[in-house]
């Protein structure tokens, strides 16, 4: 048992920048043939490679979701083997009082993080069942697990829900043969929302954060990717409905 995906078919939602594109190049260095989509057109075509295939799609459109999910599997021949769901953010929102939260901004930020999810799952699950394996990792966050960070309610409340999500599929499909985990990440500054983010705490707040963290630093999007990993891997064959937190320790 190892971490080598050859032959294995592997798609990575939000694979343009920051976790999404150092998980789809750990995959394709591990062997894998990958399928990235996103709506960055730029970047995205930063990351395709020789096995790495992008394609810009925008999974606010849950049919242009499922349409992409199955082209994926037409075009490799085969059911997809991983799926890793990791399309997210706040949608540029900033902490604003619940009073002043607007319908329209809340239900963005959870159709990006929990409608994306549901509907890269519902398309690639009859293909695995078919196949009587796969392995599918959401991309939660610490958010997940407590107040979010980001002070966005509907970010946090989409992170919990995903997570719910996570564990409610690890139990519906895990009779095919198919595990469902998320990885949780701690705060990374790996892509210009977090660079934002970060800019926007005193000193001092920054300070905190990192002095909050065992390991007394922030991580890599390499370090999520590598976790992302050993749970689609065979390493990982009987871990399923978990959430695993790569926070340095908080």
């Amino acid at each position: 048992m190892s971490l080598d995906f050859t032959g294995k078919v592997v798609a990575v939602s939000g694979a343009a920048i920051g976790f999404g594109r150092a998980i789809a190049r750990r995959f394709a260095a591990a062997g894998a043939t990958v399928y990235g989509c996103d709506i960055l057109a730029d970047d995205l075509r930063a990351v395709a490679a020789t096995n790495i295939h992008a394609d810009v799609v925008d999974l606010m459109d849950r049919a242009a979701g499922g349409a992409w999910i199955r082209s994926v599997e037409e075009r490799a021949g085969k059911a997809i083997d991983v799926l890793v769901s990791n399309a997210g953010g706040v949608a540029g929102q900033g902490p604003v009082p619940i009073e002043a939260v607007a319908d329209a901004d809340f239900d963005r930020v959870l159709q990006i993080n929990l409608g994306s999810a549901l509907t890269l799952c519902r398309a690639a699950a009859p293909g695995m069942k078919r196949a009587g394996a796969g392995a599918i990792v959401t991309i939660t966050s610490g958010a997940a697990l407590q107040a979010s960070l980001t002070g966005v309610q509907a970010y946090c409340a989409a992170k919990h829900a995903l997570l719910g999500l996570t564990r409610q599929l690890a139990h519906e499909l895990g009779p095919d043969g198919i595990r469902v985990n998320s990885v949780a990440p701690g705060f990374v500054r790996t892509n210009p929302a977090t660079e934002r983010q970060w800019a926007s705490y005193s000193p001092e707040r920054q300070r905190q954060i990192v002095e909050s963290v065992a390991l007394k630093r922030l991580g890599t999007a390499d370090e999520i990717a590598k976790a992302v990993l050993f749970l689609a891997s065979d390493l990982a064959s009987f871990v399923n409905g978990q959430v695993l937190s790569v926070d340095g320790g908080k």
